[in-house]
């Protein structure tokens, strides 16, 4: 088959449609492609998916902003063999030949995520290692713990701002704020967490007139942050990255905050928005939540299969002439990782209601050498956002019927713009001052003895695992079994051990290890 790019970019090549002519509407550009962008592409995306499968198969070819030709791949299989083959599909966007032909300027509305920069998802082989080890290295300084302590402290504060008046709005006041809250604090720059980066970061991925704006102001906060690391190192991310030993430049590790920060608030936040309206929405979701038969990280993962934060991830370049999907691939053509329609292919996914609880061949993430290294804290966020939210408010419910809700589409994904809800009014509660404590995780010492309590035994009717053998409430944390390997992205969430219902124990002290195992 030969490649349906016969034509100059932005320029028709057959007979046009007049005005009037219903065409127009279509989504239909040059050389009669379907446009991955406008009316139809934000307004049903799925429905996209399914034209663009049926028509060409496991890989499309689409039309970008100012109808630039790209593919996207639709295929389950064939994402995975893109991601994984950097020597057939690079991440560095100078290989694309609509750059060097001059087809698309650097004012292009999508200049903010294809313009090549000095991080490591534009860079392969020793480039990509070296930015790479970077990153994976300084995250794992993090103490996720002590990040999960931020994220119940921080939801609690933002729900204060609401609880008594028995009625917020999901996205705006929750969803779209915690995320950066976070993300400010691990890096170190809880001074700069204001409404505008909230808007910026939002802004700078959707393709519109004003994203090479909202990027800019996000990047000179992340400069200024490294200034000061420089002159003042800290036990925080963005100090980290300062000081490791690969030697980053000033220029470099701006860059990487900035990929970090947009990756993981944009995800994050339409992941808790998700999550919530799921929750809401769907009534087996909601019974199987609340009747203990599913776990909060259980939800967040059947989310990510049904409602992946990101849709598409642009992009892939390819190295030479290739093959994929059927498809004659020319050098320099460019590729969008297909995240959303790789989860509903129909070779892996027949049953698009069958429940996917503890299945994470999900392509959320991405994969292969450019998978996101993040991911456990993004899940960490919205499994202990969602879980603080809903004990807070346990009844909430949608306070607007379904199919009111709207949504915002854009290349990468699809943003729900309000969740109204409602539930009866509760006071607020008492949060901690100064949450900002230490990220860095530190090491216990090792001692030749140890004072702790008994393990407490499990009530054979409960389900759900206990608490650790060994833990003492108010004590110091004690080693994780050899057996489990909780921060590795392949593991099992593990749910909150439960509150007996038949006492064996005095119920504060199981109330005391749920919160400890929560990391409240």
């Amino acid at each position: 088959m030969t490649t349906p790019f016969h034509y100059e970019p932005g320029a028709a090549t057959g007979p046009v449609p007049p005005p009037e002519c219903p065409a127009h509407g279509m989504g239909r550009g040059p050389g009669g492609l379907r446009r991955f962008y406008g009316p139809e592409a934000e307004n049903d995306p799925a429905g996209l998916y399914d034209k663009l499968r049926a028509e060409h198969g496991a890989v499309a070819p689409v039309l970008l902003h100012g109808d630039v030709p790209a593919w996207l791949v639709l295929g389950h299989s064939e994402n995975l063999h893109m991601t994984r083959t950097p020597s057939q599909f690079s991440r560095d966007s100078r290989r694309w030949s609509a750059l060097q032909d001059g087809s698309v300027a650097p004012d292009h509305p999508l200049a903010p995520i294809f313009t090549w920069q000095p991080v490591c998802v534009f860079a392969d082989g020793d480039a990509h290692e070296r930015l790479r080890g970077a990153v994976t290295d300084s995250m794992a300084r993090i103490d996720t713990r002590g990040v999960r302590r931020h994220v119940n402290r921080f939801s609690n504060r933002l729900v204060n701002d609401f609880c008594q008046k028995g009625s917020a709005e999901l996205v705006g006041q929750f969803a779209d704020h915690l995320p950066m809250m976070v993300m400010c604090a691990i890096f170190g720059m809880p001074e700069e967490y204001n409404d505008r980066l909230v808007q910026a970061a939002r802004d700078m991925t959707r393709g519109t007139a004003t994203a090479v704006e909202s990027n800019a102001y996000v990047l000179s906060a992340l400069t200024r942050l490294v200034e000061r690391r420089r002159v003042a190192p800290d036990h925080d991310f963005a100090g980290w990255l300062v000081e490791h030993p690969a030697g980053l430049s000033d220029v470099e590790v701006a860059e990487h905050l900035r990929l970090i920060l947009i990756a993981a608030y944009e995800s994050t936040a339409n992941l808790i928005a998700n999550v919530v309206r799921m929750v809401l929405t769907d009534p087996r979701f909601r019974a199987r939540l609340s009747g203990g038969h599913m776990t909060v990280p259980e939800a967040v993962e059947q989310t990510l299969w049904d409602e992946p934060p990101f849709t598409a991830v642009f992009g892939r370049w390819a190295v030479g002439d290739t093959e994929l999907g059927g498809q004659q691939i020319k050098a320099g053509d460019a590729l969008l990782v297909g995240i959303a329609p790789a989860n509903t292919d129909p070779s892996v996914r027949p049953d698009l209601t069958a429940n996917m609880e503890g299945n994470r061949a999900h392509l959320a993430f991405s994969g292969g050498p450019h998978e996101c290294p993040g991911q456990d804290i993004g899940r960490a966020i919205a499994d202990v956002g969602v879980d603080a939210l809903l004990m807070r408010l346990p009844d909430l419910e949608l306070a607007v019927d379904e199919s009111e809700l709207d949504w915002i589409g854009n290349i990468m994904g699809r943003h729900l713009v309000e969740l109204p809800v409602k539930f009866a009014p509760s006071p607020q509660q008492e949060v901690d001052k100064d949450p900002q404590t230490s990220m860095s995780a530190r090491p216990r010492p090792r001692t030749d003895w140890e004072v702790s309590s008994p393990a407490v035994p499990r009530p054979a009717t409960v389900g759900g695992p206990g608490p650790r053998p060994g833990y003492a409430p108010g004590a110091g944390p004690v080693a994780e079994p050899a057996a489990v390997h909780r921060d590795e992205p392949s593991a099992a969430p593990v749910a909150a051990p439960a509150i007996p219902a038949q006492r064996s124990g005095p119920t504060r002290i199981w109330r005391a290890v749920t919160r400890w195992w929560n990391g409240y």
